[in-house]
């Protein structure tokens, strides 16, 4: 055993053995030590009585965890300092910082805006309420949503009020009287003209202040939509969705010749002289070619990404039905695409009567995986294939362009189906079987029967006068007053009597399939058998 021992002590002494990448002198001495304690272990009855004990050589080993902390911390003449501090901070600085992050969000809605404004836009709002009291309305949020800090009135703000009351007029008036006197009230609704007024401001803190208002007028807008939506209000609600367009063009209501005025370089004044006998935009372009405006190429480029959007087909469907019954889940499916206003309209190639077959069924095809998938609208096309970014150069910031697709009654002032946003509408593609994309809503149909002439409109949020729109008409059928149909072939027919399936079905009671075909037949095939052989005995005699 000694002689081991000093073999073994020899091969793994620290001094005998070199260190290698994979073994370290820390290794190896503690290889060494254990290989001394093993030995140890078959010699020494404590040490042995150790291992089996404790499973360690040396003994119980006691375990101690703590936390490192800095000396004057646990030093006692500092202990009132340090409960002093705990109690500051647990019992002063995070109760606080819980209630006020509490009481802050039980003043915000779901919709991110004060409680205070919401409940100014919904005693506000009417259902017959024109663009000026929409915007009074939503002028009224102001006195929430502005820090109070910025109330200040600025000598600026008076030269601005008296501009815009000699532009806009009575108008100016009407808005102002339903927004009120309050400071911050009356400082927003300013900015805000002057905004849409395109007048320019020398004061940058009012600057400033007007950007703070633009970026959030679009959630004080959305706001204030839900609000009319939720009492199923057409009008204002449209009013709503096409102010948006109107900040970020930043234009006043007005005549539809106006809308000249989005295009790059032109001024509002311009939009009414310039071109007075033009219609539309493409006619205002060939206008400015005519004169040799230089403003013409910028205009052109503008007009190319223009967010004029066609409807290609919008229709009501269900899901493995023909026709609608009353109360069935319903689809109104709609398929739009981009086409920019041109100058010169791509003619598109005739097609072989095989080529348009099967690019019909391949766009069935489509239109049926869509229609059962969960998504609301189709994969979003490649970003070559997108109008892009907004031509709004008076926004504070880019802006993607949006649109929202409303059903609703024209007659009883009501929204079918709550709005949907949507965006990412793809370019005109001419000669490509697929150039749109589709978009559904999901509702309930009624519960009568009957024929509902209703308007599908498309509202867009940065164009001004590029809506669009078209009739659709849901027609609720009964289905039991419907005749029964014929069974097709490809329906499956009674088994045969004289098979297993056959044989089993009669035993269970159900419609087999009697083959008296076959049986005529074999009857006729026996009969020609008697005949023949009768005719040829006959021969034989």
């Amino acid at each position: 055993m000694s002689t081991l021992s000093q073999l073994t002590e020899r091969q793994g002494h620290p001094d005998k053995v070199k260190a290698t990448a994979n073994m370290t002198i820390e290794a190896i001495q503690n290889r060494f030590v254990d290989i001394t304690k093993a030995y140890k272990s078959l010699t020494d009855e404590t040490i042995r009585e150790n291992l089996e004990k404790y499973g360690n050589p040396d003994g119980r080993v006691d375990v101690s965890m703590g936390i490192a902390l800095p000396k004057w911390i646990v030093e006692g003449k500092n202990n009132i300092w340090v409960l002093g501090f705990y109690g500051i901070v647990f019992g002063g600085a995070l109760p606080a910082l819980v209630g006020r992050w509490w009481f802050g969000s039980r003043q915000k809605t779901k919709d991110g805006v004060n409680a205070l404004s919401a409940a100014a836009f919904f005693k506000t709002l009417k259902e017959e309420s024109t663009f000026e009291e929409v915007l009074g309305t939503f002028g009224r949020s102001f006195q929430w949503e502005l820090p109070v800090q910025k109330a200040k009135s600025l000598p600026e703000l008076d030269t601005l009020e008296k501009r815009i009351e000699e532009t806009a007029g009575l108008k100016w008036k009407e808005v102002r009287k339903i927004c009120g006197q309050e400071p911050l009230r009356r400082k927003g609704l300013i900015l805000l003209y002057a905004h849409l007024l395109r007048l320019d401001i020398h004061s940058s803190v009012l600057r400033a202040e007007q950007s703070q208002i633009l970026l959030q007028a679009p959630l004080l807008l959305n706001a204030l939509l839900n609000i009319a939506t939720s009492r199923n209000w057409l009008s204002p609600s449209v009013t709503i969705m096409r102010l948006h367009a109107y900040l970020t063009q930043a234009l006043l209501p007005g005549p539809e010749r106006i809308r000249f005025a989005q295009l790059p370089g032109i001024k509002l004044e311009e939009a009414t002289t310039l071109a007075p006998k033009a219609n539309d935009l493409r006619e205002f372009e060939q206008a400015l070619i005519d004169k040799h405006d230089g403003r013409m190429l910028d205009v052109r480029t503008a007009l190319s990404k223009w967010g004029r959007v066609e409807i290609v087909d919008a229709a009501f469907k269900v899901i493995g039905e023909r026709i609608v019954t009353p109360s069935s889940i319903v689809f109104l499916v709609v398929k739009l695409r981009v086409s920019p206003p041109q100058t010169c309209p791509v003619e598109e190639k005739e097609l072989s009567v095989d080529e348009i077959k099967r690019r019909l069924t391949f766009n069935d095809e489509k239109d049926e995986e869509f229609l059962t998938s969960r998504k609301e609208a189709e994969e979003t096309p490649s970003e070559d294939l997108l109008p892009g970014l907004v031509h709004a150069p008076y926004w504070p910031g880019e802006r993607k362009p949006s649109w929202w697709i409303v059903l609703g009654d024209e007659k009883s002032n009501r929204v079918v189906v709550p709005p949907m946003k949507i965006t990412d509408i793809p370019f005109a593609r001419p000669n490509h079987e697929r150039d749109y994309r589709s978009y559904k809503i999901q509702f309930q149909a009624p519960q009568n029967v009957g024929v509902f002439p209703w308007r599908m409109q498309l509202v867009s949020d940065s164009f001004v006068h590029e809506d669009t729109s078209r009739d659709v008409i849901l027609r609720i059928e009964d289905a039991s007053t419907l005749p029964n149909e014929e069974p097709s072939e490809d329906e499956i027919s009674d088994p045969d009597e004289d098979t297993i399936a056959g044989q089993m079905a009669a035993m269970r009671g159900g419609p087999v399939k009697k083959r008296v075909e076959e049986e005529s037949d074999d009857e006729s095939s026996t009969d020609d058998d008697e005949k023949n052989d009768s005719s040829s005995d006959s021969d034989s005699d």
